[in-house]
């Protein structure tokens, strides 16, 4: 599903094939921070009385697998 027309998604496209390198590289990031700060909102509100380590804890395992969560959880000195 798609809520831009055709000619919207022209004009986005040619301004994304014009930008410098470092400017696409600055729009991913910005996307990129975005989602992950959306994903970690969506973790705190399924999860209320979670602290807020616990909800980037979650997110490392959603993301990452347990493992790395595991990791994380014994490298900051929170038990599983």
């Amino acid at each position: 599903m798609n809520d831009t027309s055709l000619k919207a998604e022209q004009v986005q496209i040619n301004l994304l094939r014009a930008a410098g390198v470092a400017r696409r590289i600055e729009l991913v990031r910005s996307v990129s921070g975005t989602v992950i700060d959306m994903s970690r909102r969506a973790i705190a509100r399924c999860h209320p009385d979670w602290s807020e380590v616990e909800v980037k804890v979650e997110f490392v395992k959603l993301n990452y697998g347990e493992v790395i969560a595991d990791c994380v959880r014994q490298r900051i000195g929170l038990n599983a």
